[in-house]
């Protein structure tokens, strides 16, 4: 054993150590503001930061050799760990070690734990599963009227109800609310009512209308061979129905025409692009009647259906009455220039001599107008969910002009109504916009979490803990972490957040990847996951959780393993889709597998099915590889 190197170990820690308390001299002032909940946790965060701000790999080396490398699981009981470092290393050298007694006892692994347990109950209520981790899922549309999906969804391991407020109403909010009450009832199941505020999403906005033009088309096989007709709804265009069942289009015509059509009738047209097309009448009701098509057709308004059948000339042939236009979008390849507006108006796409060179560029309008003095030429923009990245060559007072650098080879559509990130930008925007502020009368009488999207800084969270006050209401508070500069103040909103009694951090990982980039993701979700272990506050992980799954009924491998990922934080969160209820219940048996063999950084060392010690093989005279079956043992 090498005593001058463990001297020089036991120098290098306690100096570790020391310089910690020195950073945070201070930190009594800091936690006067501080919730009695969080004194402890939020002392121990301080100090984890210090830590961190040390480049501690060569010292990890040092002590791996010696097998004390305990500073990487340091995260909930960073002077414990160091304490308990010192006392190893004074053993080792035949002294003991002992903290002063003039300094705060330390929060040891256990209280630490205790502490972050307290926090996640405070939160997400009590565990009453076989796991730990719970569940959160956001209520469809579709809740507000299926009371058995709320139950079936709470059956099978829901244990919080999210409602984003960026889509529905409140009267839709306040029925899913009854049909959990209901099920809560009937299970005798807890589950918390996570209501999320929309905040200032940067969105496109709207375009100009597409020509009013529906395309009906038949399925084929992979030989072209019609294995469906297209199913066509005929309404009456004074009072127009909603088709009893999924249709490839919904036709108004005049009632009276309609009313004497039969089944078996066949009605010719000459669609858009002057092809003769058929439609066969299969089905006649009160609202309405079913037609088949085995051609594709191009059906714009005024196109006359003439019908076969010997009637009146008036009922021979009706027109057809009036369609939606269809959304436009634009189509953006490498190097195009795109006009981003101030103006709120209709976008439009580029146009082209007849030699195909652009005579004025696209453009689009953003739909918080006030960001336009923050933006600066040579900052990154990315579109629809980063679908779509470009730099911006120019700013005006009423314009940008943004130069598109990475899309896919043949170029992308862009719609309106996408999202928009700006990285590099620093935005002057409130966290809370006016229907954050209407929707918090509802969301502080009903809520028991309240989520703040888009926070970046303390201010912003201060902010909505003034509003939840003015209305004598206290819902725990969630921290959306899903922008760069959210993520640089993530530990100056938590102490703000700590000076509630209960807080959380959610890791939407969404925009945080446009944001962050895809690349750094892995990174940036580790570290909040490390800085908010530290702070003994729970942690949900968000955004596209067995999404294919969710929407689709089969998962993807990667995202299987992402959801096992998922159980280092404290909640996972699913999104919509029709399968919903097998989500929940794939993530309810990963969960449970996943906490008996992985605590947050620490492994659990569960016994292994693997680790059998194999038998001893005999060998044989010739174990070359052979074509034929091998030789038994």
């Amino acid at each position: 054993m090498n005593l001058d190197e463990i001297e020089s170990l036991i120098e290098d820690v306690a100096a570790l150590r020391g310089s910690i308390l020195a950073e945070t001299a201070s930190v009594d002032e800091r936690l006067a503001s501080i919730h009695p909940n969080f004194h402890d946790s939020a002392r121990n965060l301080l100090h984890y930061l210090a830590l961190r701000r040390h480049d501690l790999r060569p010292l990890q080396l040092r002590l791996a050799a010696l097998g004390l490398s305990s500073l990487g699981r340091s995260e909930s009981q960073v002077l414990a760990t160091l304490d308990s470092v010192l006392a190893a290393l004074y053993g080792l050298s035949g002294r003991t070690w002992q903290p002063p007694a003039s300094q705060v006892a330390a929060v040891n692994l256990a209280i630490g734990q205790r502490l972050l347990m307290q926090h996640t109950e405070a939160l997400f209520g009590a565990c009453t599963r076989r796991r730990d981790v719970r569940i959160m899922v956001t209520m469809a549309a579709e809740a507000a009227d299926d009371y058995v999906l709320v139950h079936d969804l709470l059956a099978r391991g829901m244990d919080c109800m999210r409602i984003n407020c960026a889509h529905d109403d409140p009267a839709i909010w306040r029925r899913m609310i009854e049909h959990l009450d209901r099920a809560r009832s009937a299970l005798g199941r807890s589950c918390r009512i996570v209501m999320d505020l929309g905040g200032p999403k940067l969105r496109t906005g709207p375009l100009e209308p597409g020509p009013p033009v529906v395309r009906v088309r038949p399925i084929r096989n992979a030989f072209g061979r019609v294995t469906a007709p297209a199913r066509v709804w005929l309404t009456d265009e004074a009072q127009p129905k909603v088709p009893p069942s999924s249709a490839d289009a919904s036709l108004p015509v005049p009632g009276a025409w309609l009313s004497t059509l039969r089944v078996g009738e066949t009605l010719d047209f000459t669609d858009a692009r002057d092809a003769a097309r058929t439609l066969t009448i299969v089905d006649v009701g009160e609202r309405g009647c079913w037609a088949e098509s085995c051609k594709t057709a191009y059906i714009i308004p005024g196109i006359a259906l003439q019908r076969e059948r010997r009637i009146d000339a008036d009922l021979r042939r009706a027109p057809i009455g009036p369609l939606p236009p269809t959304q436009n979008a634009l189509l953006l390849r490498a190097d195009d220039l795109l006009i981003v507006t101030r103006k709120l108006e209709p976008g439009r796409a580029a146009t082209y001599d007849s030699g195909g060179r652009v005579l004025t560029p696209a453009r689009i309008s953003c739909t918080i107008p006030e960001i336009f003095d923050d933006v600066k030429a040579g900052e990154h923009i990315w579109f629809d969910d980063g679908k779509i990245g470009g730099i911006i060559e120019k700013t005006e007072p009423e314009r940008w002009l943004v130069r598109i650098k990475q899309v896919r080879a043949n170029g992308a559509k862009l719609c309106a109504d996408k999202g928009i990130n700006l990285p590099d930008s620093q935005l002057r925007l409130p966290a809370l916009t006016s229907k954050d502020l209407e929707d918090l009368t509802f969301v502080s009488e009903h809520a028991d979490v309240v989520e703040l999207s888009f926070a970046s800084c303390a201010r912003d969270v201060e902010q909505l803990q003034r509003e939840l006050a003015s209305r004598g209401a206290q819902p725990a508070i969630v921290l959306k972490i899903e922008t760069r500069r959210g993520f640089d103040n993530l530990p100056e909103m938590l102490l703000a957040a700590m000076q509630s009694p209960c807080c959380g951090v959610m890791i939407a990982r969404g925009d945080l990847a446009v944001e962050s980039g895809f690349e750094r993701l892995a990174e940036v979700q580790e570290e909040m996951l490390w800085i908010c272990e530290a702070a003994h506050v729970p942690v949900i992980w968000a955004t596209q959780v067995l999404e294919t799954l969710a929407k689709q009924g089969m998962p993807s491998r990667a995202e299987i393993t992402d959801a096992a990922m998922g159980h280092r934080a404290e909640c996972v969160m699913l999104n919509k889709g029709a399968y919903m209820v097998e989500a929940v219940e794939v993530l309810d048996d990963i969960l449970v597998r996943m906490q008996a063999h992985q605590a947050k950084k620490r492994p659990m060392l569960r016994k292994l099915h693997l680790a059998q010690i194999p038998p001893e093989r005999e060998l044989v005279a010739d174990e070359s590889p052979q074509l034929h079956a091998p030789v038994s043992t």
